[in-house]
């Protein structure tokens, strides 16, 4: 007869708790935001037992919690996220291969993001600053500082069709190479609470952070290029959130920048989450976008198609986030010389908006997330 050691109870009872938050959420206008709701709870189960099992600080991993199928934070559906937990003092070793992204960055958070407050950027630097051989290979070591508590790394991918990721561990040198310690029943029961917290924390956090921000700012503007809270030091990012009608559309116009690596916009739900972008166009990177003969990009965010290359697709959603991202950058950003403008115009009206509106056919669009869908089964991990 097998005994139960009733380890799960803290966690059905979080995931009760949790689906309470989701089904409640003051947003939720339509069924397709309820299911969307349901789906994206889903994601933060899978995250919190991930970040709880996975995790162990006598040997470190790097985990992938943020993906097409663990949506959170306003994810960049350009960047590839990992993360190690960290413990202040302990000496590790990262180790890599430079693949062919746009960028490589590496920053080290102290605390947590959570429904109050964000987490604090401790360290923040990109591969520009490490040396790596002829073939891209590189090492360095950090020894944990004062409140050092996770190392995250970015891979951020400009041409989803031709850039490579690259390799990417970590180890603690004064534990490798020793066995982990057994299983116990205090440990695994440790775990499940972390599961829990993590779970509805991570709720908790994610409808609260876009308030620290995006929806301090008007409905349908978009801010100068600013430093990105707790991002680096070379990128700067522009926010917003957009409240537009069916037959409405928003043309975005900025222009192209040759100083940067990296240069995207993406729109999200009011879950504060990436939709889907990978059989829908709801993000363009600099690489995918179509720049007009004057440099600039402009980008039509609409419900309805409005029949060109740079369309953001909206996907149900009449409300949601926005983020223009430049990164890696080689030189300051004014607002004047790189800024977004913003233009609500009628969806009808756009080819009139536009002066140098060249048509897509369907064909062209469809081959376009074809494209999309391609790239992400290649570079995406979960």
């Amino acid at each position: 007869m097998s005994a139960s050691y009733g380890l799960t109870k803290v966690l059905q009872d979080a995931i009760a708790e949790a689906e309470e938050l989701v089904a409640n959420a003051p947003f939720i206008t339509t069924e397709q935001d309820r299911l969307e709701g349901y789906d994206y709870l889903s994601g933060r189960i899978r995250m919190a037992m991930q970040m709880a099992f996975d995790y162990d600080l006598e040997r470190p991993v790097f985990i992938n919690p943020t993906h097409q199928f663990s949506r959170q934070g306003l994810d960049n559906p350009d960047a590839v996220y990992f993360n190690a937990y960290l413990r202040e003092g302990v000496e590790y070793v990262v180790r890599g291969r430079r693949g062919t992204s746009a960028d490589l960055s590496f920053q080290v958070m102290g605390g947590t993001y959570s429904a109050d407050s964000a987490a604090t950027s401790l360290m923040a630097f990109d591969d520009r600053e490490l040396e790596k051989d002829a073939d891209g290979n590189f090492e360095f070591t950090y020894t944990a500082e004062p409140g050092a508590k996770t190392l995250i790394v970015r891979e951020v991918f400009n041409d989803w069709d031709t850039e490579e990721r690259g390799t990417l561990w970590i180890e603690r040198p004064d534990t490798i190479g020793k066995p982990a310690a057994p299983l116990s029943q205090k440990t695994l029961a440790k775990k499940y609470e972390v599961a829990a917290r993590s779970l509805v924390g991570s709720i908790q956090t994610w409808f609260a952070f876009p308030h620290f921000f995006q929806y301090k700012e008007p409905v349908n503007t978009l801010t100068a290029p600013q430093s990105t809270p707790g991002g680096l030091a070379s990128q700067r990012s522009s926010i917003g959130h957009y409240e537009l009608a069916e037959d409405e559309a928003m043309i975005v116009t900025v222009p192209e920048c040759t100083d940067c690596s990296y240069q995207g916009i993406q729109i999200g739900s009011d879950w504060y989450a990436s939709t889907d972008y990978e059989t829908h166009q709801t993000s363009l990177t600099k690489a995918q976008a179509v720049t007009d003969p004057d440099g600039k990009m402009r980008f039509v965010i609409a419900e309805g198609n409005p029949g060109v290359a740079n369309w953001l697709e909206c996907t149900g959603h009449a409300t949601g986030a926005m983020m223009l991202r430049w990164q890696r950058l080689e030189r300051d950003l004014t607002q004047d010389a790189d800024g977004p403008v913003v233009e609500i115009v009628k969806l009808a009206d756009v080819p009139d908006k536009l002066p140098y509106f060249t048509p897509i056919t369907t064909e062209e669009y469809a081959e376009r997330i074809a494209a999309r869908q391609r790239s992400v089964a290649r570079r995406m991990i979960s």
